[in-house]
């Protein structure tokens, strides 16, 4: 299988490194290749947003499998823009594409699955609304939709930030989401590759929590004292920071386990930061 990526971030570079060896010949996008070094064994090909390179065209149109994990902008999603009509013809691939549980918007703390309508109220969430269709009707419905939790994983999680002394605990009553280990979106994608239709799945953890809780966990590990708490009506955030807060909600990832037959190494975010500790994360 020929697979290029359309994004080469966090989430797409894990998965290379979980299951890179399962294709034939890997390819994806950065906005200027001479600075990813990092990237050794990916064919690497330059995409800010236009006028695309033909050989890369060309790749994408040779490709069995497209991983999207480039966020749309207010003009729409840039991919589809640049390469809507060699993704509308040539041969059959399957297309995976990263979007957010954050479609969902504000429910209060109660649970959501995949038949919960999207009321995204913010302008980030309706542009991956937007998204999640455009890709659905370029592909003809075979397009795997998977919503992405809160991500964390090696270098990104709440040890690093104790240990740098950036982390916080806003407390916000009622506030509680989900997460998901990066290892587990990379289970995730290959399960959607191996998958025979398109749909849409959550992909997330077994445990809602709160934002502190994470927190208070990871100090434990540590042996080091919490941040302390702060009201999240009083607390001094940026706009973005502060929007994150704007929805509560519990996501159910059981159509993940069903359908995909996804099992989770991480089911929870204790499990994840026991063993991001173990591994030397944070010390």
């Amino acid at each position: 299988m020929r697979l290029f990526i359309l994004g080469l971030g966090y989430s797409a570079r894990n998965f290379v490194r979980q299951f890179g060896g399962g294709f034939s010949h890997i390819a994806g996008t950065v906005r200027d290749p001479a600075k990813r070094g990092d990237l050794a064994g990916i064919e690497l090909h330059a995409f800010s947003g236009n006028d695309p390179d033909p050989m890369t065209v060309e790749r994408i149109s040779d490709a069995d499998v497209l991983l999207v994990s480039i966020p749309p902008g207010s003009a729409g999603d840039p991919a589809i823009a640049a390469f809507g009509d060699v993704l509308a013809t040539g041969h059959r691939r399957k297309v995976v594409y990263l979007s957010t549980i954050g479609v969902y918007g504000d429910h209060a703390g109660e649970w959501v699955d995949e038949s919960t309508p999207a009321q995204a109220t913010l302008e980030r969430t309706r542009m991956r609304v937007a998204a999640e269709q455009a890709w659905t009707d370029t592909t003809r419905g075979n397009a795997a939709i998977l919503r992405l939790a809160g991500i964390y994983g090696p270098g990104r999680n709440a040890l690093v930030t104790l240990r740098a002394g950036t982390a916080r605990r806003i407390i916000k009553a009622g506030q509680v989401f989900n997460r998901i280990q990066v290892d587990d979106i990379a289970r995730a994608i290959m399960a959607a590759v191996h998958h025979p239709s398109g749909g849409t799945w959550n992909v997330c953890d077994d445990e809602p929590a709160t934002p502190q809780d994470v927190i208070a966990y990871a100090a434990k590990l540590m042996n080091v004292a919490p941040p302390p708490e702060e009201a999240f009506e009083t607390a001094e955030m940026s706009p973005m920071a502060r929007s994150f807060y704007a929805s509560s909600a519990r996501v159910s990832n059981a159509k993940l386990k069903r359908e995909l037959g996804v099992t989770l190494a991480y089911p929870t975010y204790r499990d994840a930061l026991d063993a991001l500790w173990a591994a030397g994360e944070g010390r």
